[in-house]
């Protein structure tokens, strides 16, 4: 990949394929000062979010599994818990807890090799790496707050 130079860089690129949109339910929240057994790169990436890092409950199993300390983890309540837990967009009052939801689309990345066929003098086609196919992917992700303040955000979409 490294070796693979694009021919104009200054292009904005389209994707060629689109995987579409993956919700996911951020359903656990992690310690902050736990989460350095999951990942040396917490401390720095989420320095500025210590009381809001959350992970998916099948995400835990794993780590359970790799015989991680299961108490850095600490399940949020749900809409199945609490019934009137609604998403926060919907809700009028800040001060309520609700399901924020996040959204993220990564508009262009390399996600695979592209082949391209040729035909000897013989006429046999054969096919050969010619560069970098680009994929773009959509995220959303739903977790739980304590109150919708600390959800603005929610409110734009």
């Amino acid at each position: 990949m490294a070796k693979l130079r694009q021919k104009n860089p200054k292009t904005v690129r389209q994707a060629e394929e689109v995987r579409g949109l993956e919700h996911l339910s951020m359903d656990v929240a992690v310690n902050f000062s736990k989460g350095a057994q999951l990942s040396s790169h917490i401390h720095n990436v989420c320095a500025e979010a210590k009381e809001a890092i959350y992970t998916r409950e099948e995400d835990v199993k794993f780590w359970l599994e790799k015989g991680v300390d299961g108490s850095m983890f600490e399940v949020l309540p749900q809409t199945s818990d609490l019934p009137d837990l609604q998403r926060c967009k919907l809700c009028a009052d800040r001060w309520k807890p609700c399901i924020c939801s996040y959204s993220l689309n990564i508009e262009w990345y390399p996600c695979m090799l592209k082949y391209c066929k040729t035909r000897d003098a013989g006429g046999k086609v054969s096919s050969y790496k010619c560069g970098i196919r680009s994929c773009q992917k959509g995220y959303t992700f739903d977790y739980y707050v304590p109150q919708k303040q600390l959800c603005l955000w929610d409110e734009e979409t």
